[in-house]
């Protein structure tokens, strides 16, 4: 079934797929759009997903700080909002993620592709179990954040272009909705609320926080 393989692993392909012809025909594109924004393809970026109203952003360092380049729509993604909680239960991820050099995959069978690195040292703590959660092409999830080709596309030549500039690492920061005013009751709650202060520190300062895991806790600096 094609859903439930939408975020399951592939057997490695002998070689790299080569996808120059994508980097010939979307990355000039996006270069000029960049500049006449006064951005430049190849700076430092920032993902946010916000999974209630189907969006992830791809915002990108102007000096000190971060600009919005795009909000992108989510075609599709899986379950409810809330955190996932171990494999197979067909949810889509929130929390904290870095994304470097070795979770890019130009041989997804979702065209192009991005793991998240699920779970991480926050979800491991807490004995959340699950794998090969990506953000990727086409409009199908079992766990992923599907965007489709063409957005596909974009997303990962800016990422790629910032990997192949120096960043070491990007962060993806997956929340539930837009963080403003407080959580809903229910059995999310005290999760959100470990989200928060990361939001909220972006909101105002357009600088990532620095996200660590202490003592299985998010600690944002």
């Amino acid at each position: 079934m094609v859903l439930l393989a939408a975020c399951t692993p592939e057997p490695p392909p002998p070689d790299v797929r080569d996808i120059t012809e994508i980097r010939a025909r979307v990355g000039p594109r996006i270069a000029r759009e960049m500049a006449e924004m006064g951005l430049q393809l190849g700076a430092p970026i920032f993902v946010r997903i916000f999974k209630e109203s189907s969006e992830l952003e791809v915002w990108v360092r102007d000096g000190a700080r971060f600009r919005l380049f795009r909000n992108y729509p989510i075609c599709k993604w899986a379950g409810t909002l809330g955190p996932k909680l171990k494999e197979g239960d067909l949810q889509s991820p929130e929390g904290f993620y870095r994304v470097d050099k070795s979770l890019m995959n130009p041989n997804s069978s979702y065209h192009l592709a991005f793991n998240l690195g699920f779970p991480n040292a926050y979800d491991r703590a807490r004995g959340r179990t699950g794998s090969f959660l990506m953000v990727h092409g086409n409009c199908g999830s079992a766990g992923c954040y599907a965007m489709t080709n063409p957005m596909i596309e974009e997303i990962y030549l800016i990422a790629e272009a910032a990997l192949e500039n120096g960043q070491d690492a990007f962060q993806v920061h997956a929340f539930p909705f837009r963080m403003d005013e407080s959580a809903p009751p229910g059995p999310s709650t005290a999760f959100w609320d470990s989200l928060r202060p990361a939001y909220r520190r972006f909101e105002a300062t357009h600088v990532p926080p620095r996200v660590r895991v202490v003592d299985g806790e998010y600690v944002i600096e």
